[in-house]
């Protein structure tokens, strides 16, 4: 029997990346060199975040996403860590709300005002304290305003409830760094991978591990979770070194459904799934690529659509959430490249070939909105919604009047399972750490002048009781 190639019918085989102009790039840019593995670059629809090399400190720097061209070589930045910052990353529901992460062991929430930044911040409208290492990463509830995730060296994963800025859940199944967190649609689930190479589902608000694996043939470094079709796919390494994806039942983790090596390069990869359009992106750390998939239910399950080339080797991607695309163009997904070499940001756009300027309904499907579906109170309590959906075609201009509010905090212990986390939380930065030894020094020396002081003051006290005691009899 002859062999026939499989062809199939997508709406998306034709599907192309674009690179921005040189006007609409973001020049002159001093990108971080640090080689943790993480984007580094945030975006919403009304700002660009990028960390930034500096010193004395971490930084990242807050670039209004129309202002493109080259960048002032003394524009302000975000400064308030003392060490550097190893992850970043926009709320979703307000566009002027973003989060960091540092190796000083904080998580920081940072207020933006309209228009960027028009002198150097170094005040958050919160900071919060219960990692007793640094902290690689953070990630938003995918549908309440008011919960964040935090992943620490110390292997725990910390839940924030920003409405009164404490950490109200831990969770510490974990044996070894977290490499990753994932959420489902909802919320509720958390897919985690880890140093100790195991991939683990997780109910969040309990803690609890509903399924685990450890897979010989695949060390998973990366995983997301597939919209609604309760899949995981995962990123990783062959037991030759060669890349490779792997596709999970989420219920079912004894065995991959389908393993598929990708290459022998040796650059992390990173993938990024589009719920809406079903596509799956996959870029290579220090690689100038990025190729695309369509997921499906049905065998093959990942079917290889192309891949955009550059020379330009990225440090990192920045993705623009959809309510921020360009839908009169065709666009269903943009990143931002980062490209450490020459200092420049560059805008991907992927684009669907349409002849028709009117709008494609069939590739814009309702998606989620800028509106929360929870408060982080509503979610603590167990309960579930699915994300508020808009439509791009009417909605993705309006403007969210949603208005963020900073508890006011006493400073008190924070208490997390019977364990309070504030307690000996070590020197930060090795600048704190020789602070804080000369401060005890001083201490010392102080406290040691003064308990000298005092046994001479009770030496003293004792001979004139003596003396009284003496006198006495002979005054009788």
């Amino acid at each position: 029997m002859s062999w026939r190639p499989n062809y199939r019918s997508s709406k998306f085989r034709n599907v192309y990346g674009k690179l921005a102009n040189r006007e609409h790039c973001f020049d002159g840019v001093p990108i971080t060199k640090n080689v943790h593995d993480n984007h580094f670059c945030a975006v919403n629809a009304t700002f660009l975040a990028v960390v930034t090399e500096s010193s004395g400190g971490g930084a990242f720097i807050v670039i209004p996403v129309t202002q493109s061209g080259r960048l002032d070589p003394h524009y302000p930045k975000v400064c308030g860590h003392q060490g550097n910052v190893l992850d970043i990353k926009w709320n979703p529901f307000f566009d002027n709300i973003i989060a960091s992460c540092s190796e000083d062991t904080s998580v920081r929430i940072w207020d933006i005002p309209e228009g960027g930044l028009r002198r150097n911040m170094t005040e958050a409208v919160l900071e919060l304290y219960g990692h007793s290492r640094r902290v690689a990463l953070i990630e938003w509830h995918p549908t309440s305003s008011g919960i964040l995730f935090s992943a620490g060296y110390d292997y725990k994963i910390l839940i924030w409830n920003l409405e009164i800025g404490e950490p109200v859940k831990m969770i510490d199944c974990h044996t070894d760094v977290i490499l990753n967190m994932s959420f489902n649609t909802d919320g509720s689930l958390l897919a985690t991978s880890c140093k100790d190479r195991k991939l683990r589902v997780i109910e969040p608000r309990s803690g609890r591990v509903l399924q685990h694996a450890s897979c010989k043939n695949h060390r998973v470094n990366r995983v997301v979770f597939l919209g609604n079709m309760k899949r995981l796919l995962t990123t990783g390494v062959s037991r030759w070194n060669t890349r490779q994806i792997a596709l999970w039942d989420q219920e079912d983790l004894s065995m991959p459904i389908v393993e598929e090596e990708i290459d022998g390069l040796s650059g992390l990869l990173f993938p990024f799934y589009d719920a809406d359009t079903h596509m799956l992106y996959l870029s290579g750390k220090g690689d100038g690529n990025i190729r695309y998939f369509e997921i499906t239910t049905e065998k093959p399950y990942i079917q290889y659509l192309t891949e955009y080339r550059s020379p330009s080797p990225q440090k990192g991607l920045g993705v623009m959430p959809k309510h921020g695309l360009d839908v009169a163009a065709c666009e269903v997904y943009r990143f931002y490249k980062l490209v450490t070499l020459k200092g420049v940001i560059e805008p991907i756009s992927m684009i669907v070939p349409r002849r028709s300027d009117t709008y494609q309904e069939d590739i814009y499907p309702m998606t989620a909105g800028t509106q929360p579906a929870l408060s982080a109170s509503e979610w603590l309590s167990g309960i579930d919604r699915d994300p508020v959906l808009m439509s791009l075609k009417d909605g993705y201009h309006q403007p969210n009047q949603l208005v963020f509010k900073a508890p006011i905090k006493e400073k008190k212990s924070m208490v997390v399972n019977g364990i309070d986390l504030l307690e000996n939380v070590p020197p930060r930065t090795e600048n704190e750490l020789l602070r804080m030894f000369f401060r005890q020094q001083d201490e010392l020396r102080r406290l040691k002048e003064e308990l000298t002081t005092k046994d001479v003051r009770i030496r003293q006290l004792e001979l004139e009781l003596n003396n009284l005691k003496n006198v006495s009899p002979n005054n009788v």
